[in-house]
Formats: C-alpha cells, structure tokens, sequence
C-alpha cells in the first residue's frame, strides 16, 4: 500500500513536459513544491514513483536500480505521448537516472540537483558489509521533521536495507561511464554545505557530459534537501530561469 501523499502526480499544462525524479527512498512529494511551481509557469509535470518506493522497507528490498530506471522510463513515455519537447530534472540518487535517461533518451533539458557520485565518507560507506552479507539487515535512518513541506515528505523510510546501498552505488558506477553521452544542455545545482553527496560531484559531472551548454550553480547553503530546505526559492528560481532560456 502506498504511504498517505506518496503517489505519482501529474499536473497538466502546455506541450512542454517536466519530468521529476525523486531520490534513494525519498517519494515524490519531495519535488511536489517544485512540480506546482514548474506547472504555475505552464509545463505538465510528471512526478514518478521509482518501484519499491512510498511503500514499506520490505518492497524496496525487493527491487533493483534497473527497476529504478523502470519507473524513471514508464514517466518518460507517458510525457512522451503528450508532450513535444521533454524536460527532466531529479534530485539525489533521482539525479544519477536523470543522466542515465538523457544518455539513453530523447531529453531536451536536464537538471541535476545534488546527484551523488562522491558519497561523504561520515554516513560510513566503508563499512558497508558485503552483498552477500547484507541479506535484511538495514541502518535505521533519522526522523524527517522539515517545516512547510508537503506532510508526506517527512514520510520516508525509517530504515533502510542495506542490500538497496549496494544497488545505489552500483548505479553510480554505471552512470559514470555514461556521463559522455550526454549532449543536452544540463543544469547542475549542488549546495555546498551538502554532507550526503559531496560538492565535488557536480564539477565531476561538468567535466565529464558531452553538452555544449553545462550550467553550474553552487548553493551556499541548503544542504542535501534542496527543493525541500530554506534556499528552495532560490533553486526553484534557478531552473525556471534555465529550462525557459534556452
């Protein structure tokens, strides 16, 4: 059962689509505020539910980074079937299936906000147990508690399965080799202050896309949560004025 604000949302607008992409066992309601705000300026926006996600712990278990990208394809073709240009942005690990799908994918505009090649060495990558150790064994996460923000947003996993970790950094690696591929004009946001995915990610990015148009911002602040945090207006701001310019 799907948690209470969890759900995929679509919200019409003009033939321009917005595709959003949410991060390692975060919801869509995370990039709710941004979707409305895209859709205020008149894009349709589709904001995806990656499998195993805005449910229980148990069925993120269960699922893999191609399952991930399962989502990630079947919002592209159902934007794709409505819309004549098409836009995706995804933060965190939403980020990484960004890339990936502007490396595989028709994609006009991309926008990357704190993707995650570089993992900061405090959440304690290094001890992460080999998969085959990991069975259901999971980390037990802290309490969301940001203000103004869609309730559902606070709802993400209380644990999770260590298993998934290996899946995540998996993906990571592979969506570095397809960083080169990458031709579209890119925005890429990353707050300086983020202690989850480390600053340097975003210049990895840079260097190593295809695109004629690479566009960095570096957030002063904002930490890991960026469309969720105090500097969102500032970001929301940032992408409207990149997607529209072009």
């Amino acid at each position: 059962m799907i948690i209470r604000g969890a759900e995929p949302f679509l919200l019409k607008g003009g033939s321009t689509g917005i595709l959003l992409i949410h991060g390692f066992t975060g919801l869509p309601a995370e990039l709710l505020l941004l979707g409305e705000f895209l859709n205020r300026a008149g894009f349709t926006v589709l904001g995806v539910r990656l499998a195993g996600h805005g449910t229980k712990k148990e069925d993120l278990m269960r699922t893999t980074k191609e399952d991930w990208f399962d989502s990630v394809l079947d919002g592209y073709a159902i934007l794709n079937s409505v819309c004549e240009k098409i836009f995706v942005v995804g933060h965190s690990m939403g980020g990484l299936l960004t890339l990936k799908l502007a490396a595989t994918c028709k994609v006009d505009r991309v926008v990357t906000i704190a993707a995650p090649f570089f993992i900061d060495e405090g959440l304690g990558l290094k001890n992460l147990p080999p998969r085959e150790r990991c069975g259901t064994l999971c980390i037990v996460q802290p309490r969301r508690k940001l203000k103004n923000v869609p309730s559902a947003a606070n709802k993400v996993y209380r644990e999770t399965p260590l298993i998934c970790v290996h899946e995540l950094t998996e993906l990571i690696e592979e969506v570095k080799k397809f960083l080169p591929k990458i031709t579209s004009p890119i925005l890429i946001m990353h707050a300086e202050d983020d202690h989850t995915a480390q600053p340097r990610s975003a210049e990895f990015i840079s260097k190593n896309v295809s695109s004629e148009v690479v566009k960095f911002i570096a957030v002063p602040a904002g930490g890991h949560l960026l469309p969720l945090t105090e500097s969102r207006d500032f970001v929301f701001d940032e992408i409207l004025n990149f997607v529209e310019a072009l």
